[in-house]
């Protein structure tokens, strides 16, 4: 049995497929620990999995200016993080390291662990590689403003300097290799749809043998992207169409603060395997685990994105493979509802989606990267 350490970036779709294969591990006998920030801790012990907050993540928050997100700033790249990981790694002596991609301040931190090191990314590294240079260059940049010494930011040297990058996406939905040396060291394991505890099937006010197309609604269920105008939006454009609609919201906003429609109920929390199984269409912000999940399914989307810089770049990807409609960030009511519309009368787009879900068929992501940590293992 091997004791795994996991650096780990809760924000938007990363804890999921982290979960996913840390289930994995734990079925073939390793002990996973999950060490985060505060919002990550009720979540991995939810899992059964040991979880370490960060207890400075925020306490350099106020430094940071306020052109992003200074708390999430602070947790990313603050000294006060990397102190506490500094001390926190050699304190547990784990037998492998595993470190977010989006998490510069602990992959720097990092570096001093002897033991087979791997860095894990949610989402595409090849058609991706510029928006992740910029990524982590902001958060670089966002350190220094808040009168910080600069950071590392260079992928060759956060992540390409360990043993292993692991990219939880389909290599063929991924460009090919765009300039990340040694290649060798990248490995596609494919997507990892964990559905985390809280995400119950729900009973829906309409009955199962009615006919009217479903449609789900799935932004970013966290607080950093929340917005209760794009929901509005999306609920109004729906309003004025024959179909149904659920629409979660996890902890992004409260869903108090929307006003309703006949056509539409709304959730916290849904079992999304469930609902697509039953759906025509998903509109969502494009963040990798709902894209997959919902190819996974032969559904086509609407993509209309958020904060998180791969949701454009999976949103025009969506829109060229032939999978559905790319709308700008504060796309209008008529513009969602016009979408919508086109994209369900498309048998282009839904014949375009199954083929991309004949792809997926049979891939286990979470399988396929314990394989990869065990190998790693094997070879320290």
């Amino acid at each position: 049995m091997a004791k795994v350490l996991w650096l780990n970036w809760s924000g938007g779709g990363n804890l999921p497929p982290s979960l996913g294969i840390a289930r994995v591990l734990s079925e073939r006998g390793h002990e996973v620990a999950f060490a985060g920030r505060p919002e990550m801790v009720p979540r991995v012990k939810r899992a059964g999995f040991r979880a370490i907050e960060v207890s400075r993540s925020y306490e350099q928050a106020l430094r940071y200016p306020n052109k992003w997100i200074p708390r999430a700033a602070s947790f990313l790249t603050s000294p006060a993080v990397a102190e506490e990981i500094s001390d926190l790694v050699p304190e547990e002596a784990p037998d492998l390291l595993i470190v977010d991609a989006m998490f510069p301040v602990a992959l720097v931190a990092a570096k001093r662990f002897k033991g087979p090191n791997v860095v894990i990314c949610h989402t595409c590294v090849n058609r991706m590689l510029e928006p992740w240079r910029n990524m982590l260059a902001m958060l670089g940049a966002l350190r220094v403003e808040a009168g910080f010494d600069p950071l590392p930011t260079a992928l060759e040297d956060l992540w390409m300097s360990r043993d292993e990058l692991l990219v939880t996406t389909l290599e063929e939905l991924d460009r090919p290799p765009a300039g990340l040396a040694p290649a060798n060291k990248i490995h596609h394991v494919g997507p990892v749809l964990e559905a985390e505890r809280n995400a119950a099937p729900v009973t829906l006010p309409w009955s199962a043998s009615d006919p009217t197309p479903l449609v789900l609604v799935s932004f970013s269920t966290m607080p950093e992207q929340g917005s209760v105008p794009k929901f509005q939006r999306t609920i109004d454009a729906i309003a004025g169409l024959a179909v149904h609609a659920v629409v979660t919201v996890g902890d992004s906003i409260d869903a108090g603060a929307l006003a309703p429609a006949a056509n539409v109920a709304v959730f916290a929390t849904a079992d999304h395997d469930a609902l697509m199984r039953q759906s025509s269409l998903v509109v969502t912000h494009g963040g990798h685990g709902t894209m997959m999940r919902a190819l996974k399914h032969g559904l086509p989307m609407v993509v209309i994105p958020g904060l998180a810089s791969d949701q454009p770049v999976n949103a025009a990807a969506v829109q060229t493979w032939g999978a559905g409609k790319a709308l700008p960030p504060d796309a209008t009511t008529h513009m969602i509802r016009a979408a919508i519309e086109d994209v369900l009368g498309s048998p282009q787009n839904l014949a375009k989606a199954q083929q991309l879900s004949q792809k997926l068929a049979g891939v286990d992501g979470a399988a396929n990267a314990a394989d990869e940590l065990e190998r790693q293992l094997r070879a320290a």
